[in-house]
């Protein structure tokens, strides 16, 4: 499925007015960097203690998306800008976001799981936790014959709170290391570097007279070219059995069809942030409402993924009873079927957007 133009707000063409150089990058490296010491401001003084208020939670989201976007530019741009500063400054700042979004990661995985095994056993159990975000809509799947609900709900419960123990301790370990990377010499000289970027920017001698488009255009090309190497006609089937067959192996690795789809995700993030960087530091971007349901299916099959190797790990703990390794197993199952309706929500996204761009 060949594809070149992704939405009729293509940068080939839909850019009016000034021509977007350096400049306009220089603009939104500094406007990010301007959020992302708000953000650290803001996370430093609602405090951070053993479980973390909302209020520093949102700082550490908006500390991640500033970082994101910042690497993500120096990523995209990277031939406008001082190629050494680029260079050490991409893996810190990947490093900074990573780390911040451990802790949130853990916390949504459970919650999915635990939502997960409420509905496919019909327990009271595991009622939603407070605050926790939408999961995946219920298959059609989840109807399954009384008995074997019935042998369902006896592990179920036991199953839940092996997961509990093993992603709260995870998620524990996660903010704990991310309190420790906050107050690093190495997190400190980031935020030092950051603070210089909001005020100077090290573009190169040429970057004012240059145009961002033909940069914003090579990511989105990278994007289109990774989509056309996915299998989309497979995706065109809800429910992939053999992906779902592969995903029982005892093998221990991620499973291998997950990773281009992993790759595609990303490449649609550094798309994104490549216009908004072409629409200049106001943010003038066009929200392109198909590209924004391809993304959210793309995030709906990480989690999926993630949760579904979660799953898979709690079934291998050691002398678990048969009952427990029976709900976990049907759990692994039940997010594997998420993967593929997650990969056949990007399918029809990515169908619609063809449409649009004809």
């Amino acid at each position: 499925m060949a594809q070149q133009h992704l939405d009729p707000t293509d940068p080939r063409s839909r850019h009016a007015g000034p021509v977007p150089t350096g400049d306009a990058l220089a603009g939104y490296l500094r406007a990010q960097a301007t959020e992302f010491l708000r953000a650290l401001r803001l996370h430093r003084e609602t405090g951070s203690g053993a479980n973390g208020s909302e209020s520093s939670a949102e700082a550490a989201r908006a500390l991640r998306r500033s970082a994101r976007r910042i690497s993500a530019s120096l990523h995209t741009f990277q031939p406008l800008l001082d190629s050494d500063w680029c260079e050490a400054m991409r893996p810190e700042l990947a490093w900074v976001s990573g780390t911040l979004a451990m802790e949130h990661a853990y916390t949504a995985r459970l919650e999915r799981l635990l939502a997960a095994l409420h509905r496919l056993s019909g327990s009271a159990a595991f009622p939603p936790q407070s605050g926790a975000r939408a999961t995946a809509a219920p298959s059609p799947k989840a109807g399954a014959p009384a008995q074997e609900r019935g042998n369902l709900t006896v592990g179920a419960a036991k199953a839940g709170a092996l997961l509990d123990r093993q992603l709260t301790l995870a998620r524990t370990r996660a903010h704990s290391t991310a309190l420790q990377a906050l107050g690093s010499s190495r997190f400190h000289a980031v935020a030092d570097k950051v603070a210089v970027l909001a005020s100077e920017v090290p573009l190169a001698k040429t970057a004012g007279t240059t145009d961002l488009r033909p940069l914003s255009i090579a990511a989105q090309d990278r994007l289109a070219d990774a989509v056309t190497a996915l299998p989309l006609v497979v995706a065109g089937h809800p429910y992939n059995a053999a992906a779902l067959v592969h995903g029982l192996s005892p093998d221990t690795v991620p499973h291998p069809q997950d990773a281009p789809w992993h790759q595609v995700r990303l490449l649609l993030r550094l798309h994104r942030y490549a216009r908004e960087a072409v629409s200049g530091p106001q943010g003038n971007t066009v929200v392109d409402l198909r590209l924004l349901a391809a993304g959210q299916a793309l995030n709906r099959h990480r989690d999926a993924s993630e949760a579904s190797a979660s799953a898979a790990q709690a079934a291998r703990t050691p002398r678990i009873a048969p009952a427990t390794a029976y709900a976990l197993g049907v759990l692994h199952a039940d997010q594997r079927h998420e993967v593929e309706a997650a990969r056949f929500a990007f399918q029809q996204a990515w169908q619609k957007e063809t449409v649009g761009a004809s």
